[in-house]
């Protein structure tokens, strides 16, 4: 209800474009992990989302990116958190999940990660858009975050021809957010999961709460032990959020 409807075709266009990157790489037989991967490279490089170039700034004037992936196969995940120079975040996740012994990397080491597997690297300027740069000079000449502000973060979830499924996340964080912050992008268990037979999961919105919460887990969890419907699952995790005063969705 915040969007002309001009910027709300332009989401859908965007969103829809994603879909069928995803759908594309399902069709020609390919698997669960490289559809979401897929389908998060493309809103990575659309500014209209946050996430890749187009991501909200920090306090600093600067971009912090995050991003996850896990293949439901055998629960094998990546993750990136603080990164400022691999051009899709994204691939910097499945690099660590695919090329290293480790899930996670932060800051500049997994920027140089990123770099010694031969990703595309940019220069910190290449996120930002005009857009961006005012949201943040908002925010810190008013000191209050709009719904706006904490929002945005990325994500698919697919199963393929084989029944494999996969989830994956990515997001520049909340506006102004003070330098070195993490949200629940990155986190395993929290924004993302996935475990065949179970469930896939992505989630978004106030980051802290959503760490606190465990969402992703929560979700695959009820699904598993309590016999929880998803959507039952995602309500009881979502209203956890809620009660300890965050929101956002799955």
């Amino acid at each position: 209800q915040n969007m002309s409807a001009d910027k709300e075709a332009a989401y859908r266009a965007g969103l829809e474009a994603s879909l069928a990157a995803g759908a594309d790489v399902l069709s020609a037989g390919g698997s669960a992990v490289d559809a979401v991967q897929a389908a998060v490279i493309v809103m990575e490089d659309d500014e209209l989302f946050n996430a890749g170039k187009g991501a909200v700034m920090t306090a600093a004037y600067e971009h912090e990116l995050d991003a996850s992936i896990m293949d439901g196969r055998d629960r094998n995940a990546g993750a990136v958190a603080g990164v400022k120079r691999v051009k899709n975040p994204i691939l910097a996740a499945r690099a660590v999940m695919d090329q290293s012994e480790h899930v996670m990397f932060a800051g500049e080491g997994a920027d140089a990660f990123a770099e010694s597997v031969g990703l595309d690297m940019v220069e910190n300027s290449y996120f930002t858009t005009e857009r961006r740069l005012k949201a943040l000079e908002r925010v810190l000449e008013t000191q209050s975050r709009a719904d706006a502000d904490r929002h945005g973060t990325v994500g698919a979830v697919a199963i393929d021809k084989d029944g494999n499924i996969a989830a994956a996340t990515t997001t520049g964080g909340m506006t102004a957010k003070a330098p070195g912050r993490i949200g629940d992008s990155p986190l395993i268990g929290a924004a993302t999961y996935a475990q065949n037979g179970v469930c896939a999961v992505s989630a978004t919105g106030h980051g802290e709460y959503f760490i606190r919460v465990g969402v992703a887990k929560t979700i695959c969890t009820r699904v598993e032990l309590a016999g929880d419907s998803i959507d039952a699952a995602a309500q009881n995790a979502l209203g956890q959020v809620a009660d300890l005063g965050g929101d956002g969705g799955v």
